[in-house]
């Protein structure tokens, strides 16, 4: 039997990093927002929390021609 499993997370993540002095809160935001988007945080990245959300399987069957495929699958929700 083949089952597909599905986990849905949310990881909070924090980065400690330097932003020049001076900038105004539309400027820090943008700053972050640059050093994101070009992968400069990723690396300086923690995880901090992760909070589970939902986990659920789909019971596939292995030999399932394409006209039983969806009377055949079933969902289980943990």
């Amino acid at each position: 039997m083949k089952v597909i499993v599905t986990v849905v997370e949310k990881i909070i993540s924090e980065a400690h990093i330097d932003i020049p002095d001076g900038l105004n809160k539309s400027a820090i935001k943008q700053h972050i927002v640059d050093r994101y988007n070009t992968g400069g945080m990723q690396t300086e990245m923690n995880i901090f929390q992760v909070d589970f959300e939902s986990i659920s399987a789909r019971i596939v069957p292995e030999q399932a021609d394409t006209h039983s495929i969806s009377a055949s699958i079933s969902e289980v929700r943990l």
